[in-house]
């Protein structure tokens, strides 16, 4: 049967000038996927704040980015996460910066025993140093934004520890330059990953680890502790950085890229927020499986700030040593660590929402 074409060729002609000048636009019809590795468990509440930014990245580019996430280490382990993102192994990658000791010398500040008041404090200061001192160590990749947990303690099993003579010779596991401070308080270090560190209490290969609170139950280590030793004034923090291949990045068109850093703002301040809600989840966790919280008196906390002094001033001769300005990053933090203790301590990177 034929169809009169005569009303419709007119329609028809418009429509095809339309896809046409749609599929000529700059980037309209672009889709980019990218991968994203972390090593941290599915359930944890990083891997969630990492999932929630794949998405809003995907939503605010109108679907134009599509991110896929690989937790776990199932696309890069922990200690190779970085090097995978700047060889290309995976797009973007997420994970510990003293995972790779000594590659980020002066970013190493934040692994002191400075006396780490809390996450939102830690991620505001390691991204305002990031910003005001561009160390050149992380230039092989486009920092998205970096952010650090909340104070990080002992852990203990079967044994209490109230003094630096409890201290002596236990084998404490503890994450790259965090095995300085161990030593000072008296300990054997035993460095390894977060994902190994579980079965190693459980099986007896060390007799405590290092860790903020949160990790009592986003990595269930309050199943096999018995201890937590709270000590603010030797509290450290650990630095995460979210990073993304150079060439990948660059390959964006403008406007995403702008969008992707509006993003990347908010969220620092949503992770560094997230490890403090998350400690005190870690708390009553730990608690409710019948661990304790040890606090210790002021002049054995004074005993223990004194003991690892040494690892700071450690820290300000190895910076220098390599041309690098140790000694300004350690004047800035307690710069900020003054305002905290003072109550003007604000930031851009802190999520002030309550």
């Amino acid at each position: 049967m034929n169809i009169p074409l005569r009303g419709a060729a007119p329609i028809l002609l418009v429509l095809l000038v339309i896809a046409v000048l749609a599929a000529a636009a700059p980037g309209a019809a672009a889709k980019y996927e990218l991968t994203y590795s972390s090593f941290f468990p599915p359930s944890h509440v990083q891997s969630k704040l990492a999932e929630a930014w794949c998405a809003e990245v995907n939503e605010r580019t109108d679907g134009r980015v599509k991110v896929y996430f690989y937790p776990g280490q199932t696309l890069t382990k922990a200690a190779q996460c970085y090097d995978g993102v700047v060889t290309g192994r995976s797009d973007i990658g997420m994970s510990c910066l003293l995972y790779t000791r000594g590659r980020f010398p002066l970013m190493d500040f934040i692994n002191l025993p400075f006396g780490n008041p809390s996450g939102q404090f830690a991620t505001a200061v390691i991204n305002e140093v990031f910003d005001t001192f561009k160390p050149e160590e992380l230039s092989d990749t486009k920092v998205l934004y970096l952010h650090a947990h909340g104070p990080g303690f002992i852990h203990t099993v079967d044994q209490p520890v109230r003094s630096l003579e409890d201290m002596q010779g236990m084998k404490i596991r503890c994450p790259g330059s965090v095995a300085d401070t161990v030593k000072k308080l008296g300990a054997a270090p035993v460095t390894m990953p977060m994902p190994e560190v579980y079965q190693a209490l459980k099986k007896g290969v060390v007799q405590g680890a290092v860790y903020p609170m949160e990790t009592n139950k986003g990595w269930k280590m309050g199943e096999v502790i018995d201890y937590t030793i709270a000590n603010y004034k030797t509290a450290y923090s650990v630095g995460f950085f979210v990073v993304m291949n150079k060439d990948k990045w660059q390959s964006l068109p403008e406007d995403v890229r702008s969008t992707i850093e509006t993003i990347n703002a908010q969220w620092a301040a949503k992770h560094g927020k997230a490890w403090d809600t998350s400690d005190f989840e870690g708390f009553r966790y730990s608690l409710s499986q019948g661990n304790s919280v040890i606090g210790l008196s002021e002049e054995e906390s004074k005993r223990w700030q004194q003991a690892v002094q040494p690892v700071l001033e450690a820290y300000t001769e190895r910076t220098q040593e390599k041309g690098l300005p140790g000694d300004e990053v350690l004047e800035y933090l307690e710069k900020r660590l003054n305002d905290f203790r003072e109550g003007s301590f604000s930031s851009s990177y802190v999520d002030e929402e309550r």
